[in-house]
């Protein structure tokens, strides 16, 4: 008779990519999609390691569970879109040396900002959630959220010139809408009002118009939630109805500054 915990966790299996296969073909696809590692100097290599990512893929996309003519279309799929994606990831790269006075160069962007390492990884997730690709894009937003800290769901839908800086803590909810040139800062929540299954197929998160900056552990709520275009939100804020374009929105807090002089000295004990 087989282990009641082993036969119980059979009845419930489902198809569930290897997590690990997962995690190197994204780290993998990142270093080819911009020629990072100093092998790429040679194209041969690079055209090989194209389509070794392709095969590994393949490996993944069929532990999901989908059809071989769904690979296929998966597989076309990507390989159409990819040269457009690397477009729009220049492009957020641009606007972090643009931006950050910190960002020194492109290739420290690539490889020392975590914040532009989420978004490209949300942008490949992004393709294949649209492809209708089961498990895999949440276990690479799971991936990058490990390794990061900045979870964005693969649904969510964000413009160009896309500008994380920092990034720790930032959460982007499934049905957040955010515009182009939009900046945010470590801690800022994009989320719902509250968790209810019943609401899964609604909006549930807020939409960021265009131009807008959200500093730091700022927190926005709600599906019937939009910040209007040309908007900074200031540090932790927190909202939950529409903010009309070109407002400034700040959390006014007090902080008593006083000489010490006014201050008796504390009371010591010597024992």
């Amino acid at each position: 008779m087989k282990h009641p915990i082993y036969r119980s966790n059979y009845l419930k299996s489902e198809n569930v990519p290897d997590k690990i296969q997962v995690e190197g073909w994204t780290e993998e696809f990142f270093q080819w999609l911009f020629c990072i590692r100093r092998e790429y100097s040679d194209y041969d290599f690079f055209i090989q390691k194209e389509a070794e990512l392709e095969a590994l893929l393949q490996v993944v996309l069929t532990q999901t569970g989908l059809e071989p003519e769904k690979i296929d279309s998966v597989l076309q799929g990507l390989k159409e879109a990819i040269v457009l994606l690397h477009e729009e990831l220049e492009e957020d790269l641009a606007a972090i040396l643009r931006f950050d006075p910190a960002a020194k160069s492109r290739s420290e962007v690539l490889t020392a900002y975590p914040g532009f390492y989420a978004i490209a990884i949300y942008r490949l997730a992004h393709r294949l959630w649209v492809l209708d690709v089961p498990v895999l894009p949440r276990l690479m937003a799971a991936y990058v959220h490990g390794k990061t800290g900045i979870d964005i769901h693969p649904a969510a839908k964000i413009g160009s010139r896309f500008f994380i800086d920092h990034g720790t803590g930032i959460v982007i909810g499934e049905t957040t809408i955010i515009g182009d040139d939009v900046k945010i800062y470590q801690g800022v929540t994009l989320g719902a009002l509250s968790v209810s299954k019943e609401k899964a197929a609604e909006k549930r998160h807020p939409t960021i118009g265009n131009d807008v900056t959200l500093y730091a552990n700022a927190t926005i709520l709600g599906g019937d939630t939009h910040i209007g275009d040309g908007s900074v939100i200031g540090g932790n804020v927190w909202i939950t109805r529409t903010v009309p374009p070109n407002s400034l929105v700040y959390h006014k807090s007090e902080i008593s500054i006083k000489t010490r002089e006014i201050f008796p000295e504390p009371l010591n004990f010597i024992i």
